[in-house]
C-alpha cells in the first residue's frame, strides 16, 4: 500500500532535507488484514441510528448517527466507547460503498443474463 503525502517535497525546492522518519511520521501504514465488505455492510445495516445532542448544546441542536457505545460494540476498533474516530467512520463508509458497488454490478450482470435468456426463448427471436 502506498500512501501519498499532502505535498511533494520536490514541489518545495527551499525545504530542508529531512532525516528518515519513523513509521508513524513517514505515513507508512501497517496492513492488518482483509475486510469483508458485505459483513461490514450487514453490521452497518443493523446499527441503530438516532438523533442526539451533546449535553452542553442547546435543546434544539440535533446530530444524526450511531451512539459511540453501539459503534464500539459493533466494530470494536478502539478501546474508547465514548467516541467514534472520524477515520474509522470514513473507513466503514468507504467499505460499505465498495460492497454496494459490487452488489449493484452483480445484480446488473444477473439482469443482463435474464434478459438475454428471455430474448432467446421468445417466439420473435426464432
Amino acid at each position: 500500500m502506498r500512501i501519498f503525502h499532502r505535498r511533494s517535497r520536490a514541489a518545495d525546492h527551499n525545504a530542508p532535507a529531512r532525516r528518515s522518519a519513523g513509521p508513524r511520521e513517514s505515513g507508512a501504514v501497517a496492513p492488518v488484514g482483509a475486510v469483508n465488505g458485505y459483513t461490514v455492510l450487514e453490521t452497518v445495516a443493523a446499527l441503530p441510528v438516532s438523533t442526539w445532542r451533546y449535553l452542553w448544546e442547546p435543546e434544539d441542536v440535533r446530530h444524526l448517527g450511531p451512539m459511540a457505545q453501539d459503534w464500539h460494540a459493533a466494530f470494536g476498533f478502539n478501546q474508547d466507547d465514548t467516541k467514534i474516530p472520524v477515520v474509522d467512520g470514513l473507513g466503514v463508509a468507504l467499505v460499505c460503498v465498495q460492497a454496494l458497488h459490487r452488489r449493484v454490478e452483480e445484480l446488473t450482470a444477473e439482469v443482463d443474463r435474464l434478459r438475454e435468456a428471455a430474448s432467446v426463448n421468445t417466439p420473435e427471436a426464432a
